[in-house]
């Protein structure tokens, strides 16, 4: 299994600062998510340097961007990229992760149990039952990572932040382009490439209230 030295060394190119305790969360979410995807299907990468550099690394970059503060939510955690992994680096965020997926989700609670972390839901719905008409908007920040159907996910995501809220989409460098649809909830702030070169990218919206406050 991988010690501190190398992880830190993977995760150079990202540009972020961890504490001993962070890097050894991440060891400990790494070992499990390794261990369990001998027997579920978590990721299709099981290479532990290309899982950190590509799932934790990805993920992770953001913090070298942004500081996150208040309540997050994680539409189609999956194995937790990016949200539970952001946890690690704002442990003060308190991130509810949207899985509907009952083994995913049985995952994602023993990784919050071995890494401690407080302030973390799990929840089965999916994003069209948990944005349903009339729930008030509670989130500074919204993320989601290798998901589909973009111009159903957008619309439905900005229903849940606060004024100002930002949605992060991890995205190839082809679907940001393509984002050619227009969605009035959201601006865009910018694209954030990942480092190395590669094909991947975070792509930042806003929330706005209206159109006519001169945003």
């Amino acid at each position: 299994m991988l010690n501190e030295s190398t992880l830190r060394q993977l995760l150079e190119p990202f540009g972020l600062s961890l504490s001993s305790h962070q890097i050894g969360q991440l060891i400990a979410y790494l070992e499990l998510l390794l261990r369990w995807n001998e027997k579920m299907n978590l990721t299709a990468i099981r290479d532990p340097h290309t899982c950190v550099r590509r799932h934790f690394g990805e993920s992770l970059y953001l913090g070298h961007w942004v500081e996150l503060n208040g309540k997050l939510l994680d539409i189609g955690s999956g194995a937790g990229f990016p949200g539970l992994c952001l946890k690690i680096v704002f442990p003060e965020v308190a991130v509810t992760l949207l899985e509907p997926v009952a083994k995913k989700r049985a995952f994602l609670k023993e990784v919050v149990r071995v890494c401690g972390m407080k302030w973390v839901e799990v929840r089965r719905e999916r994003l069209m039952d948990f944005a349903g008409a009339g729930a008030p908007p509670v989130f500074d920040v919204a993320t989601a990572r290798a998901v589909g159907h973009l111009e159903e996910l957008i619309p439905l995501a900005s229903r849940c932040l606060k004024e100002r809220g930002d949605l992060f989409l991890w995205l190839s460098r082809r679907q940001s382009t393509d984002l050619g649809y227009q969605c009035p909830e959201l601006r865009v702030v910018r694209s954030l490439p990942m480092p190395g070169g590669g094909q991947g990218e975070i792509w930042w919206g806003k929330q706005i209230v209206s159109l006519s406050n001169g945003e």
